[in-house]
């Protein structure tokens, strides 16, 4: 098909990162456009060198130079592009969806014009729009009041700043906006039936240890007050006890020691202190360290019981409602609020005050706002909810719901999956956003696997034929229908084949999990059974309450560590299991210098596999030289990334190969010893599934290759980064490092959402993996969306009937079977239409 002239495409000539093969394509200008194929067929790759060679063009236009051009002869007719992405950037916990779309400003707004408080003179209650502004100049700068409509009686006019917990005027002064505070525990830092030398310090590991404990032994002496090395913690005098916990620094031991001087230095005995050293190290970490976290309780203000703002700020009302109220509120209630909201408003005198028709333009830009998220799934979400919590999917779609604040045209949309995490019912709100946006003169890409928004699409291109280097070709393109009577579509082979007789479930071993009584968020008070020895779907629209019932009470009942699940429902029948494995899509640490082959511990195997050739002994290399994360052997310009990030302020920072060692990582000492004719480098470029094949004669590895085949990974690099996994893939790779690591027979598995990010075939693949597991012994619990996956589970817990409020209960618990006969609910309605 060519449909390539200046007018209606974008010509895409010779495209080869990665595994593309010299992709030609002319992609339809301002239409609804999908990407799909199997996992790593290179449609994520194609998407990301349109973009980054749009970026390119630009920039150059606007005089940067020497930007790296993508693997590509040529793309032509690009527009500016937006990238709207998964992931979440920013980690600040003030982050909340109410900051992130704009809402809470529209919120302090209103309560700057509108809002009701005590006069701190006469008592009275007085609306802001009733009272008389004054500004005075004082010391050079202009300060606002109101004179009181009661008693006349001057105040400080309270505006949006006093609304907002970010700033000096509006935070509690308690916990600075925050809303809670961390406490530390000492019992989980210090086992005080131990000595320091027998291991009392949790954290004190190896070598540290020793040095934590020679440093603790010259505190003690400094002051005067030695102790054995095998006297427990517990036996330890009130003074021992501050030096240990709080160090020589703390208010504690200079009231127990006033005459004598703190020690001038660490080796002299300035020891910091077991609870201080924690206290920093957190402080350092903004408060997101999971690594910490184990010994910090977070409590609730006492001051502000969480609700972030100063007393005089959180008391203010609008139609009787305060505005820590509306921000608990979900969305959809939030926008019921506004629609019974503007009797205040509509009055003329009210509105002459507040700065004529001003209240009616945030009151609309509040329900327009509301309306965008509730289309695309997302009414269930409260504005308080911190951005850090979201997952994937909801990120990218309170991304996409800012786009169409946008009147812009012309403009090239890329989006990565944007139905992630959505029950199939809300995926329509969605597909209306896309349309939209291609209504108003802009192309719209979309790398997806869902059939409906492939069936709504203006084209769809299909990838394939295979993963990693069996990919990276166009092998159909047209709408969803002529792709099914392609005969080399891969995707439309796999939706016109025949339908597959349902599976008969599993009973299960006769034992079950049992919670009782579930009040976490907006479950309301559930009870719900789990068969063990079956694999079982937790399904319900977005913002059911799967997540909550799942991973906030079951899990959290789990962990010997959580001492707050009791407060959320009672949990039984644990015991039956010898470990229970929680994998989340956020379950790994992200970092930039951690891939696959580090985090499976395959590369330790690689490395010993390199530093034992003789022709690296023969030029004094050992295994520690093939590793890229320490000096000795790697390329120091770039530290062994392979490339060097150049920040491009205002745009997208990008990653140009290293100049010094060309992306191949390594010195060339390094890269000259080979194993079957490739270097290191060379070896990390492998896809997994090559890697299995080359390296099947060395079992230990082979078995750390053939997991991450089984998991559905095979097709992405050894090397690559972590950085660079969707959710889905994530997830899959810590249940291959979990798999690799047990040897227990009875474990329970709790999963969100694994088939993110896979083609119905490779989830047939997985599903392969999860009933092998189940065979074995093991119980494996999934939260889904995916119909494909609902429907090959042995038991559905159904939770709903809607998202928020509006949901939190169990309305069906049975088999897929059952379920479909039983028509209640929207899950039962799309899982009819898998059969």
């Amino acid at each position: 098909m060519n449909t390539g002239s200046r007018n209606n495409a974008i010509q895409v000539r010779g495209a080869r990162e990665a595994y593309l093969k010299s992709v030609d394509l002319d992609i339809p200008r301002e239409k609804l456009v999908v990407f799909t194929g199997l996992s790593g067929s290179g449609k994520s790759t194609l998407v990301e060198t349109i973009f980054q060679e749009s970026q390119r063009q630009y920039l150059e236009a606007v005089g940067y130079q020497g930007i790296r051009k993508p693997k590509v002869d040529a793309i032509r007719f690009l527009s500016s592009a937006i990238q709207i992405t998964q992931s979440e950037s920013n980690r600040n916990p003030r982050s909340t969806v109410g900051t992130k779309t704009h809402i809470y400003t529209d919120l302090r707004m209103i309560y700057e014009k509108l809002g009701e408080r005590d006069c701190p003179h006469c008592g009275e209650r007085i609306s802001a729009a009733d009272c008389r502004e004054t500004t005075v100049k004082a010391d050079g700068e202009f300060r606002v009041y109101m004179d009181c409509s009661r008693c006349g009686e001057r105040m400080d006019k309270l505006t949006r700043s006093h609304f907002s917990a970010n700033t000096r005027e509006g935070a509690c002064p308690e916990c600075q906006g925050l809303g809670s505070l961390l406490s530390l525990a000492p019992e989980r830092c210090v086992d005080e039936s131990l000595s320091p030398e027998e291991g009392a310090v949790d954290y004190w590991n190896s070598a540290y240890k020793d040095y934590q404990v020679d440093l603790l032994r010259k505190a003690m002496k400094h002051y005067g007050v030695p102790v054995s090395g095998d006297t427990p913690v517990g036996r330890y005098t009130e003074a021992q006890k501050a030096l240990l916990y709080h160090g020589a620094e703390s208010e504690e031991v200079k009231r127990l020691f006033p005459q004598i001087p703190l020690p001038k230095t660490v080796s002299a005995g300035r020891f910091e202190g077991v609870l201080t050293t924690l206290w920093r190290r957190m402080s350092e970490k903004e408060g997101d360290a999971k690594a910490l976290n184990r010994y910090f309780d977070s409590v609730s203000c006492p001051a502000c019981a969480g609700e972030r703002l100063n007393p005089i700020s959180r008391s203010v009302t609008v139609e009787n409602r305060r505005l820590p109220e509306l921000s608990a509120l979900s969305l959809e209630e939030l926008g019921q609020w506004l629609d019974a909201f503007g009797t205040q408003a509509r009055r003329p005198e009210t509105a002459e005050a507040a700065g004529g028709d001003s209240v009616g333009i945030y009151l609309e830009d509040l329900k327009t706002k509301i309306r965008r998220l509730e289309r695309i799934g997302l009414g269930y979400l409260s504005i308080d909810r911190q951005t850090i919590t979201l997952s994937g999917g909801e990120s990218q779609r309170i991304k996409l719901a800012a786009a169409l604040d946008s009147d812009l045209t012309g403009m090239m949309y890329l989006l990565d999956e944007p139905t992630i995490g959505l029950h199939p019912r809300d995926t329509q709100g969605v597909i209306a956003v896309l349309q939209r946006l291609r209504d108003l003169g802009n192309s719209v890409l979309v790398i997806e696997h869902d059939t409906d928004v492939m069936q709504a699409a203006d084209h769809v291109i299909d990838m394939g034929p295979g993963s990693g280097r069996h990919g990276g070709e166009v092998v159909g393109q047209g709408t969803l229908e002529e792709l099914m009577r392609s005969e080399s579509s891969v995707t439309g082979r796999y939706l016109r084949r025949d339908k597959q007789p349902p599976r008969i479930p599993r009973p299960g071993d006769g034992l079950s999990i049992g919670i009782e009584h579930a009040s976490l968020h907006n479950l309301q008070n559930v009870s719900a059974s789990f068969p063990t020895g079956c694999l079982i779907a937790v399904t319900g629209v977005s913002g059911s309450g799967k997540s909550s019932l799942i991973f906030g009470v079951l899990a959290a009942a789990a962990d010997p560590e959580n001492r707050s699940d009791r407060r959320f429902g009672q949990v039984t029948g644990l015991e039956a299991f010898e470990r229970v494995v929680t994998i989340k899509q956020s379950a790994i640490a992200r970092m930039k210098r951690s891939n696959i082959a580090t985090y499976s511990e395959a590369y330790g195997e690689i490395r010993k596999l390199y530093g034992g050739l003789g022709a690296a002994a023969s030029r004094g290399l050992s295994a520690k030289s093939f590793s890229f994360n320490t000096p000795g052997g790697r390329c120091e310009n770039c530290e062994g990334l392979g490339t060097i990030t150049s920040s491009m302020l205002f745009f997208e920072n990008i990653e140009e190969i290293c100049p010094v060692c060309g992306g191949r990582q390594f010195s060339d000492e390094v890269l000259a010893v080979t194993y079957r004719g490739r270097s290191i480098h060379e070896t990390l470029r492998l896809s997994i599934e090559e890697a299995a094949s080359d390296f099947a004669d060395l079992p230990k590895l082979n078995r750390i290759l053939n997991l991450l085949n089984d998991v559905g990974l095979g097709y992405l690099e050894l090397g690559q980064t972590l950085t660079t996994l969707s959710g889905g893939e994530a997830q899959r790779l810590k249940l291959a490092v979990e798999l690799l690591g047990s040897k227990a027979e009875r474990i329970l598995y709790l999963m969100d959402e694994p088939t993110t990010g896979l083609h119905p075939a490779d989830v047939d693949h997985f599903l392969a993996l999860l009933n092998r597991m189940v065979d074995s012994g093991s119980t494996v619990v999934v939260v889904e969306h995916n119909m494909q996956m609902v429907a090959a589970a042995d038991w559905i817990v159904d939770l709903g009937p809607e998202g928020g409020v509006n949901g939190g209960k169990v309305g069906f618990s049975g088999t897929p079977a059952d379920l479909i006969a039983a028509g209640r609910g929207a899950t039962a309605e799309h899982l009819s239409r898998q059969q």
